[in-house]
């Protein structure tokens, strides 16, 4: 697992390669955290490289989004491949997070 970031105007763009998993999700998040306690407050997850999550991963994305909110801050997936939207469907997490297609169209959601 590797993780690339950019910064886009007021936006950090943190981009996952490979799987998160139960094994990288404590190193994951506490790469994510950093950003936030950086003062990143609005990010982009661009799952577009993603092959893999598990339900650690989808904890490392809620602790995200549930830090972010309570900055006033705010987070878009993006680019989430078909297998792994579906595991984001069945958990229920597309209802309360916000996913967009592409990371272009994330962008403009700020």
């Amino acid at each position: 697992m590797t993780i690339s970031h950019e910064q886009v105007g007021d936006v950090l763009v943190l981009s996952p390669t490979g799987q998160l998993n139960s094994t990288n999700s404590v190193a994951v998040e506490s790469v994510v955290l950093g950003h936030v306690n950086a003062g990143a407050n609005k990010l982009v997850l661009d799952f577009d490289k993603l092959d893999y999550i598990s339900s650690a991963g989808l904890r490392v994305v809620l602790v995200l989004a549930k830090r972010l909110k309570q900055t006033g801050g705010k987070l878009i997936l993006a680019g989430l491949q078909p297998h792994i939207r579906e595991v984001f469907d069945v958990s229920g997490f597309l209802a309360i997070l916000t996913v967009t297609d592409t990371r272009q169209e994330a962008l403009t959601r700020f």
